[in-house]
């Protein structure tokens, strides 16, 4: 039987909707606004249609929108300084500084110099290490949409074995701290780990992260196992080489054969992504202002 499909558009939009119904409620009550602030420096076309979405939803949630964009040249020094303003400034609840960086930008330094209070990547160090001991932090945004798609479709996830493919600071690690804190059992495995195959056979859930297209075949899959294929890859169309299509980290037909869920790509983790950094922003909003965290919306 093939692999129910979830959805990551659809769930998404219920996402943001609940966001913007909290987001409405604290304008009701207290008379909060939430305020996200991006900072893109230079002109990278992936980035700059990133950071338009994020602004367009941020707006649709009822957030404030600060947008700072700067110029490829940019000094560190003055990143740095629109950083701790934006830290002092009571309106900006969450702030992003959009990576890439240009190469003589220090982008470590520039995310360590983000409140970690209002980092809503959840990239700070702070936010790392309180993740990684199980305390409350900001956590990354697609792994938290990946947590909150798996928390959907499983309910509990108590005593599943989990197996993260990837072992990146933005998605592998944080991943597989997030399964841990939801009591499964881990393996957080990557493309030099021996017998890959066998060890992805072993998962009740199986999360793709690993950055090479079409790597996960179906018979790495074990029978009825939920996929969340994070991987977006961009490789060229069997019938037309001139022309580009996005494909997963997953062979997406061969897994959906054997597994009992699976995320699509496109449609899938991607559309999850902001939706989870106005979650975050929403909830670093709340912790601000000594409000109760949004329901279902955090880690």
């Amino acid at each position: 039987m093939a692999a129910e499909i979830i959805d990551g558009k659809a769930f998404a939009a219920e996402v943001r909707e609940r966001v913007a119904e909290q987001v409405a409620a604290l304008k009701a009550g207290p008379g909060i606004v939430p305020g996200l602030a991006v900072v893109l420096v230079g002109e990278d076309p992936a980035s700059q249609v990133y950071v338009k979405n994020k602004g367009i939803q941020t707006v649709a949630a009822g957030m404030a929108s600060f947008e700072h964009k700067l110029d490829a040249a940019t000094p560190e020094a003055e990143i740095l300084a629109l950083v701790a303003r934006l830290n002092a400034d009571p309106s900006v609840h969450g702030i992003l500084v959009q990576l890439p960086l240009p190469d003589h930008v220090d982008s470590a330094k520039v995310i360590n110099a983000i409140d970690p209070a209002k980092d809503v990547d959840g990239f700070h160090i702070s936010n790392v290490g309180l993740l990684g001991t199980g305390q409350k932090a900001l956590v990354p945004c697609t792994p938290l949409g990946c947590l909150m798609m798996l928390r959907d479709h499983h309910g509990s996830l108590a005593g599943l074995e989990a197996v993260v493919v990837g072992r990146s600071n933005i998605v592998g690690k944080p991943m597989a701290q997030l399964l841990l804190g939801d009591s499964c059992t881990v393996t957080l495995a990557h493309s030099r780990t021996r017998d890959l195959a066998a060890v992805c056979r072993r998962a009740d859930i199986l999360v793709a992260a690993v950055g090479r297209p079409e790597m996960i075949l179906g018979d790495w899959v074990k029978p009825g196992a939920t996929v969340i294929d994070v991987g977006i890859n961009r490789v060229p169309h069997p019938e037309d080489p001139s022309k580009t299509r996005l494909v997963g980290d997953c062979h997406f037909d061969s897994c959906a054969a054997v597994a009992g869920a699976i995320t699509p790509v496109p449609g899938g983790v991607g559309p999850m992504t902001i939706a989870c950094l106005l979650a975050n922003t929403l909830t670093a909003c709340c912790r601000a202002n000594g409000l109760p965290e949004p329901a279902g919306l955090t880690a």
